[in-house]
């Protein structure tokens, strides 16, 4: 074989191990790469989760915390107004009380305006106890002990029969002292059938609410 014949086979043998290397390491790389791609998914899912499994951390801690202090007010409300500052009553207002038992809450409505001008947190009575129906505001007092109860309340306002159902605070002892147990029940059915409240709330409906004022008592 000449020379030049030998180098031509040399020369071509070279260039296709050349390509076929080539080939090979694109083959190669190819099937590396989608590898590597899942591995960063796989590593970027799992610090996402990291991130979410905090941040669901985080919250079930504040709803926790939120909750704490929820119950820690909740055995404060009888001592506080619960519906905030008091609006400022005048002679242009018609007032109505609304006693909601499903709600637990009290409403004062101005019916000229057709404006909810406060809402009071309340007791209704046990086992239904409180009367449903159209009232009006009668006689109040400071203070009343029941013997036969062995409890007694301040700021009383009575809405039926004259004394047998009232607004009034929370529970007091024989010697007026107010129970904080009975208090930390505020607003759930607590009573005999009159409708408890705050001390604050309680004052200031005794001292706002006028004689002849329409109550209507509902679920």
């Amino acid at each position: 074989m000449r020379k030049q014949d030998r180098l031509l086979i040399t020369g071509i043998t070279l260039s296709l191990l050349v390509v076929i290397g080539l080939f090979s390491w694109a083959l190669i790389h190819d099937h590396q790469q989608p590898t590597a791609k899942v591995a960063v998914v796989h590593q970027v899912n799992k610090k996402q989760d990291k991130t979410a499994q905090h941040h669901s951390q985080k919250i079930q801690t504040a709803k926790k915390a939120a909750a704490k202090v929820t119950r820690a007010q909740q055995k404060l409300l009888w001592k506080k107004p619960t519906g905030g500052k008091y609006p400022t009553l005048n002679t242009s207002h018609t007032l109505k009380l609304t006693v909601s038992l499903d709600k637990q809450r009290v409403y004062l409505d101005d019916l000229t305006s057709q404006e909810r001008l406060y809402t009071m947190i309340c007791s209704s009575g046990l086992n239904q106890t409180t009367p449903q129906g159209t009232y009006a505001i009668q006689e109040r007092g400071d203070h009343f002990y029941n013997s036969a109860l062995n409890e007694g309340a301040n700021y009383w306002v009575s809405w039926l029969h004259h004394g047998v159902y009232l607004f009034h605070s929370i529970p007091t002892d024989v010697k007026g002292n107010y129970e904080a147990a009975e208090g930390e029940k505020l607003g759930q059915p607590a009573s005999h059938g009159c409708i408890r409240l705050s001390i604050p709330d309680a004052k200031w409906l005794y001292d706002k609410i006028p004689q002849g004022t329409t109550v209507v008592v509902g679920a």
